[in-house]
């Protein structure tokens, strides 16, 4: 028996919004497009090569997830390669699509500054602002250990 692994890790941009639809039984199917990016040398200058990647993501967490998805979001996903395999007018062709474990949303559209474009211009601003004022009242700093006026016992 081998001791074979099949696992992916991807870091990408959706190419299109997520489409969600769901099988004859009610189980749910998202599927999007992810774009991946990936630099490398010819001759002296530097090219991008991107490569396309469909996503297959079931169940609740595609049907969860789904509505965050949109064209130009960047998202990590881990899973495992498929690959289908068919035969249309007399030729074979085949197919390999990610099927996701795990999509993880990690910023905004590319060129927007906020996650999200709902929000209003001065709640993406507080938290920063009320951390920098928590770390400066008191004289406490964040660049190195707190110092204590009590020994600790141990």
């Amino acid at each position: 028996m081998a001791n074979d692994i099949n696992m992916v890790v991807l870091v990408g941009r959706l190419t299109r919004d997520a489409e969600l639809r769901y099988t004859n039984s009610g189980i749910a199917v998202c599927k999007f497009s992810l774009a991946v990016n990936r630099r490398k040398r010819s001759g002296d200058n530097w090219e991008e090569e991107v490569s396309f990647i469909d996503i297959v993501v079931w169940g609740k967490q595609g049907e969860a997830i789904s509505r965050y998805l949109e064209k130009g979001k960047q998202v990590s996903v881990a899973g495992e390669l498929r690959q289908s395999r068919w035969e249309q007018d007399g030729q074979s062709r085949n197919k390999i699509e990610v099927i996701a474990n795990n999509v993880q949303l990690l910023g905004g559209a590319s060129g927007s500054g906020k996650f999200s474009q709902n929000r209003k211009e001065n709640e993406t601003d507080a938290p920063a602002q009320n951390m920098q004022n928590r770390n400066t009242d008191n004289g406490l700093s964040t660049n190195g250990p707190e110092q204590f006026d009590d020994d600790i016992p141990f």
